[in-house]
């Protein structure tokens, strides 16, 4: 079973950025892609981001998060990151880390989560 541990959240005023990252061990071979969702009070989890796990990056977004948010990957530290700049309240959230098979599974069936990290954006 693969583990993923983010970290990262904080408080932040509005247009402040933020570096989320999110670290995988254990089986990491079983990772294809791996992806940011976010889940706000009273609201679904929303897919934000992801990223293929090997050869050229390939990425996906979120239209409502695109321009504002780069997800990159370090893979000597089997990390994802997620820069998010720009910030706006409406980005506030548990932000979860996400394994998968590939990247377009990454982003509907994810495999593995992580426990979430809180971001909270204020006016």
């Amino acid at each position: 079973q693969v583990m993923l541990v983010e970290s990262g959240g904080g408080l932040v005023q509005a247009g402040g950025s933020l570096r989320l990252s999110c670290s995988a061990s254990r089986r990491t071979f079983n990772i294809y892609a791996m992806g940011w969702f976010r889940q706000a009070p009273g609201k679904e989890r929303e897919f934000v981001a992801a990223i293929n796990w090997s050869g050229p990056a390939l990425t996906s977004y979120a239209d409502s998060v695109k321009g504002r948010f780069t997800i990159s990957r370090d893979n000597a530290k089997n990390t994802v990151y997620l820069q998010m700049n720009s910030l706006k309240p409406e980005d506030t959230a548990v932000y979860y880390c996400a394994s998968g098979s590939s990247i377009v599974a990454v982003t509907t069936t994810p495999n593995y989560w992580g426990q979430g990290t809180q971001v909270t954006v204020s006016s």
